[in-house]
Order: structure tokens, then C-alpha cells, then sequence
């Protein structure tokens, strides 16, 4: 059976260190540390955590001197590219930069002076360094002149982020400094897709993807698949980050599932579906569930595997699994390319659908 497919909006590639973002690299997933900078350890753990989940590119906050200072030893003994997160004080992003990091996050409206931005750009262009260029709703508006605020605020929001953009770039365009991606987040999922739709309908420069703001996992995984699952789809987007108040691990996590949903990156494990429950399961189908994913956590990349309550939608899903179990009252029938091998009691439904995926993964082709 054939599945449509995505097609991604051309952009030009940046260089960030080893990888690049945009032309026709893979959409990547980026995080970033919630430790204090300087507390190289507590930061190295935590990029190495963020790297096994699928992490590609971790940003970390950089707000005093003592944070600049710490990049050099985190730089060392870690082997991903690294983001210094840029807010107020141009000497954070130049020393960054001295330090070997492989992009800054550079908001210039926090930046007022023009003439320090041209500092930092020429500083990038000398060592290589991309700079993503972002404009947040929460950061957009004027806030020291009041008429001017007054005015900003009456105008419409993805009109104003895209001009604040445009007035920004310029000074990128005058430096003919082009190694730059952009973004222009909100807390609102459909703000979020037209400010991307429009960046993305001006500029050819890879768009880094996310809501800002987000809330927990749980509101936040919702939020921001909204707003990137519908961006990815329209072939909009070049690298993401979930946000979440909370372990930065479970970003990468949903980043994770998201692009694997949408077959835009190949799955390191197997596809697990699973019937919604109704009144005609006559199992424990969570606890079956459950077991069955920690059974495959990363095992059987490439499988898809059903795991379903009854003999209504069963059969059917078990036809467009590799394997799969149809449950009854007390017991499951195991499926293998659709064809039923094996009925077992409940309490073993999950050693023996696991063990079945094991083994189908390592069969002869």
C-alpha cells in the first residue's frame, strides 16, 4: 500500500558545526538546558540525556559571564552542536562565540544598539557561527517609548512580527551575513502557523519551529503539535523544539514522535497502534500496552505493531501490522503479517508479542 508523502519547502543550508539545517537535510530536533550553565556537570548530564532521547542540537542559556565561561570545558566533553542563548548583553554573545560555540540565538530586540549586533554578526561570520534571529510575541512590542507601544499594539500581531523581522534582517542583509534561521514563536498555536506562513512565503532561510510557552507536557505536547504538525504538513519547517515547563528530556521525546508520525524521519523503534477501549475489551488492554511498549523500547525499527481490544477492528489492523495481537476475554490471538500464529492466556500476551516482534526483526529476508 502506498502512503502519500511530505514535500518540504526548499531553503538555503546553514551550517551549524557538523550538521546542517535546511537545504535538504532532515528536519532535526533541538532542546535546551534548564541547568545553570556554569554548573559545567549538572549541564554535561544533561546534554548527554538530551543526546540519547534524539536530541540534535541543544541550546543553554548563557545570561552572565560565569556561563560564558563554562562553555569551553561543556564544548569538550560533549559531541553535539551547542546553542548559546543570547538575551540583553552583546558580551554574552561574543564571548560565545570566542568560546567555539556553533550558533547563537540572538534576539535584536533585546539588543538596541544596531551597531553591537554588526559586532556580533561579524564575530559569527569570522568563526563560522550561525545565528537563529527570532521574534516572540512576549518580546515584540516597544515597551520604553508609550506612543509607540500604543501604536504596535494596535496593529496586528503577524503584521508586526513579520515587520519587527524584516527591520532585523536588515542588518544582516547589509553585513551580507545570510547563515541565518528564523523563527517567530507565540503561546498561540494559530498565531504561531500564520507568522510561519508568512516567513515562510517572504524569506528562503530555514525557519526553526516552535510555540513559545507551551505549558507541561500535557497542554504542550496538544499546543505545539497543532501549530508544527500543521507547519510540517505544509512542508514548512527545518528544525523544531517542543517546549515544556519540566525536563527538557521529554521535548526531545515528543519532537521525537512527532516527526516520526509524520514520516519525516525513520523510526528507531517500533510502531506501536493501539484501539482506544470500549466496552467490548475484555482485557487489561492499558497494562498490555504498557508492558509492550517498555518490552520494545527501542527494538523493532520499521515494524509496525497492533495491539487491540477485540474482534471489531482487530483483524483488520492486524492485516496492516507486522505483528499484532487481537484480544479476547482473557486471552489474545498473535498475529504475524495477518495471519493468526498463536492464542495465548492474558498474562502472557506481552512476553509473547514481544518475543514475536524480536524475532521478526531478526528473520532472514
Amino acid at each position: 500500500m502506498e502512503y502519500p508523502t511530505l514535500q518540504r519547502r526548499p531553503t538555503r543550508p546553514v551550517r551549524v558545526g557538523p550538521m546542517t539545517i535546511g537545504g535538504s537535510a532532515p528536519v532535526s530536533i533541538q532542546s535546551m538546558t534548564n541547568t545553570f550553565t556554569r554548573d559545567v556537570d549538572a549541564t554535561v548530564a544533561q546534554i548527554a540525556r538530551l543526546v540519547e532521547a534524539g536530541c540534535d542540537l541543544v541550546r543553554v542559556a548563557v545570561p552572565t559571564p560565569a556561563d560564558t565561561a563554562a562553555l569551553p570545558e561543556i564544548l569538550r566533553q560533549v559531541a553535539v552542536p551547542v546553542v548559546a542563548d543570547v538575551h540583553f548583553h552583546f558580551d554574552r554573545a561574543l564571548e560565545a562565540v570566542a568560546a567555539g560555540v556553533h550558533k547563537i540565538r540572538l534576539n535584536p530586540g533585546n539588543i538596541r544598539d544596531r551597531a553591537t549586533v554588526r559586532r556580533v554578526i561579524d564575530a559569527c561570520r569570522d568563526r563560522g557561527v550561525a545565528i537563529r534571529v527570532g521574534v516572540n510575541e512576549g518580546s515584540i512590542v516597544e515597551r520604553a517609548d508609550a506612543a509607540q507601544r500604543q501604536a504596535e499594539r494596535a496593529e496586528p500581531l503577524v503584521e508586526l512580527m513579520v515587520r519587527k523581522m524584516a527591520d532585523y534582517l536588515a542588518v544582516f542583509q547589509q553585513a551580507d551575513f545570510h547563515d541565518v534561521v528564523l523563527s517567530a514563536k507565540s503561546p498561540d498555536a494559530v498565531t504561531t502557523v500564520a507568522a510561519y506562513r508568512a516567513l515562510a512565503e517572504r524569506y528562503d532561510y530555514p525557519l526553526h519551529l516552535g510555540v513559545t510557552h507551551a505549558g507541561d507536557v500535557a497542554s504542550g505536547t496538544i499546543r505545539s503539535a497543532a501549530a508544527l504538525g500543521a507547519l510540517l504538513c505544509e512542508g514548512i519547517g527545518d528544525t523544531l523544539r517542543i517546549s515544556f515547563a519540566g525536563d527538557p528530556v521529554q521535548e526531545v521525546l515528543a519532537g521525537r514522535e512527532l516527526l516520526w508520525s509524520l514520516r519525516l524521519r525513520e523510526r528507531t523503534e517500533a510502531e506501536i497502534i493501539a484501539c482506544p477501549t470500549c466496552g467490548r475489551v475484555e482485557v487489561d488492554l492499558e497494562r498490555i500496552l504498557h508492558g509492550v511498549r517498555a518490552g520494545l523500547a527501542g527494538k523493532g525499527a520499521g515494524l509496525r505493531v497492533a495491539v487491540m481490544g477485540c474482534v471489531v477492528n482487530g483483524p483488520g489492523e492486524a492485516e496492516g501490522a507486522h505483528v499484532a495481537v487481537c484480544c479476547g476475554r482473557g486471552k489474545g490471538a498473535i498475529y504475524i503479517d495477518g495471519q493468526p500464529v498463536r492464542t495465548v492466556p492474558e498474562a502472557q500476551i506481552v512476553p509473547a508479542l514481544v518475543e514475536a516482534v524480536q524475532r521478526y526483526a531478526t528473520r532472514p529476508n
